[in-house]
């Protein structure tokens, strides 16, 4: 079973997309980049914010779900990233290369497909 982990934009988390409600019903749904799953077994196992601009405490963090983890024996095996950091994240490259050289999972650069053209449509 697939046990996956959203990664987002610290900012956007706790000042836009309140409670990521996006990703977690992209996932449910099967949308967007979530659509992988639609045959397999997969859970959502978190969602864990960057850390802050510029990304610098990502791998600590990662390491934290690791470890938090561990009791539960429950394992991180595919990490998402949110579109929050995909299309608006100036430090995105880093951050995502961090992230791939460091998490030994698949990273996908993708969640949800949710993307209001105009917020008061």
């Amino acid at each position: 079973m697939e046990k996956i982990l959203i990664v987002g934009c610290k900012k956007a988390m706790d000042d836009v997309c309140i409670g990521c409600s996006r990703c977690m019903v992209g996932f449910n749904r099967r949308e967007g980049e979530f659509k992988r799953y639609a045959a397999h077994d997969a859970e959502l196992i978190g969602l864990l914010n960057c850390g802050d601009c510029p990304g610098a405490t990502i791998v600590t963090r990662l390491a934290q779900v690791k470890l938090w983890n561990q009791p539960m024996q429950e394992k991180v095996t595919r990490i998402h990233i949110g579109p929050c950091i995909i299309d608006h994240c100036p430090y995105k490259e880093t951050l995502i290369n961090k992230i791939k050289a460091k998490a030994g999972v698949e990273v996908v650069e993708g969640a949800h497909p949710y993307k209001p053209e105009n917020i008061f449509a």
